[in-house]
């Protein structure tokens, strides 16, 4: 596994952040064959964590793609979803674009459930394979709906 998913985690759980791997990284994650660019997470939206979510992303040299901080997503966040189509809180490392890590804003952790997998001897909290399915349908794009069948098969081989 990367060491930037790693790196990214240790950060946020040093920083006492809630959330979750999501996306492409969790489908592999819980055994399917995936590849995938950015890591994809899902937080609890409240404001505490959305800011202790941007300062640890900063401290890993990580700039939001977009002009907004944490108390503006956390007042605003309907508003964005609704008028500016706002799906994602992305932020990137300026030197190395393939340092991505998208904040999935339209989904809220404490919704969700997770399972902890360990991943070379760290334990992540991955959004379990139903909460990934129950996600991925709403949002009904064809690589979900990939991800989605890819899963349901793990989920019968267990």
């Amino acid at each position: 596994m990367s060491s930037f998913l790693l790196e990214v985690c240790r950060a946020l759980s040093q920083a006492s952040v809630t959330y979750a791997i999501a996306g492409g990284v969790a489908v592999a994650l819980h055994g399917a064959v995936r590849g995938t660019v950015d890591l994809d997470l899902v937080v609890t939206l409240d404001e505490q964590n959305l800011t202790r979510l941007e300062q640890a992303l900063h401290r890993l040299g990580l700039v939001s793609r977009i002009p907004i901080n944490a108390k503006e997503l956390a007042q605003f966040r309907l508003e964005f979803i609704e008028k500016r189509n706002l799906e994602a809180w992305s932020f990137v490392d300026p030197s190395n674009p393939r340092k991505l890590v998208d904040i999935i804003v339209t989904e809220d952790l404490s919704k969700l459930k997770t399972d902890l997998v360990d991943v070379g001897g760290f334990t992540l909290p991955v959004l379990s394979r139903n909460s990934l399915i129950a996600m991925k349908s709403r949002s009904g794009r064809p690589q979900d709906l990939a991800d989605i069948k890819m899963l349901e098969k793990l989920r019968k081989n267990d």
